[in-house]
């Protein structure tokens, strides 16, 4: 396994794209009502990530071995969609779940985050219950993240958050290292034992995004050959942010202004 730890300059240029990434989301979420479609939330924010900031849509076009270009600048899933949710003409409806996942390329360097989004009033208990211990599973990741702590620790903590309430892990699917590439190494899973897989050291970056259905884990894919949903129907949800392990534990890169606050369960 070769994992690049990041040079100082570097992690600087990360820090620029995490948070170019960001600003996308905080752009996007008052357009996010009933009645807009996934694919003119796309247009919206491709039209910011280009004319705008000057970045690179990550996903446009993107085709790693085995499957067809991605044909959207993001990633929209809705509800029972975990993953890769390609952008459409389909309107969005009250209590709909959203999660939007943005991946843009600044001077060469990747910011890859996504959050979720609960659309107008009326989404069922279910439906922010999950998406609030979704969230709590992302951080209480974050959280592991020192020098000297194991992967496994990640996902140790992302699994027993979500189990004890109740809720499913994607295994399929997982975090990643990040830098000039899209996917780099190492491979962040959000289940395991702690004190199990590779140290961290600092400069190391990769995205922490865990994937939790309300029902069952099982997943399948659309004949569009990029939308994942689960299997059984159930909503599934999403938080991701890119991390970098630091001398003394971690920083979170993909943050800007609009970004929500870590959870109050991880505030002493």
């Amino acid at each position: 396994m070769s994992i690049t730890i990041k040079t100082p300059e570097e992690i600087d240029a990360m820090r620029v794209a995490g948070r170019l990434a960001s600003e996308v989301l905080d752009f996007i979420t008052p357009y996010i009502k009933p009645g807009v479609a996934t694919g003119e939330l796309n247009r919206l924010c491709h039209d910011y990530m280009v004319n705008t900031q000057g970045t690179t849509p990550a996903p446009l076009n993107y085709a790693p071995p085995g499957y067809r270009p991605y044909p959207k600048s993001i990633c929209a899933s809705v509800n029972h969609q975990v993953c890769h949710g390609i952008p459409g003409d389909r309107p969005l409806k009250k209590g709909d779940i959203l999660n939007i996942d943005i991946t843009v390329i600044k001077d060469g360097f990747h910011g890859d985050t996504s959050r979720m989004f609960i659309v107008g009033e009326g989404a069922s208990i279910l439906a922010k219950r999950l998406c609030a211990v979704t969230y709590e599973c992302l951080w209480l990741g974050i959280a592991q993240v020192r020098p000297g702590a194991r992967l496994g620790d990640i996902g140790h903590a992302v699994q027993r958050h979500a189990e004890a309430a109740g809720f499913s892990i994607v295994r399929e699917f997982c975090g990643h290292g990040i830098g000039r590439k899209f996917h780099e190494e190492p491979q962040v899973l959000h289940y395991g034992r702690a004190g199990t897989g590779i140290a961290l050291e600092p400069g190391m970056t990769f995205t922490i995004e865990p994937m939790i259905n309300a029902g069952r884990a099982a997943i399948s894919e659309l004949p569009d050959g990029w939308t994942i949903i689960t299997k059984d129907r159930s909503l599934s949800a999403q938080w991701e942010h890119t991390v970098l392990v630091s001398e003394t534990g971690y920083e979170v890169l993909t943050v800007s202004a609009g970004s929500p606050a870590a959870p109050a369960l991880l505030v002493t």
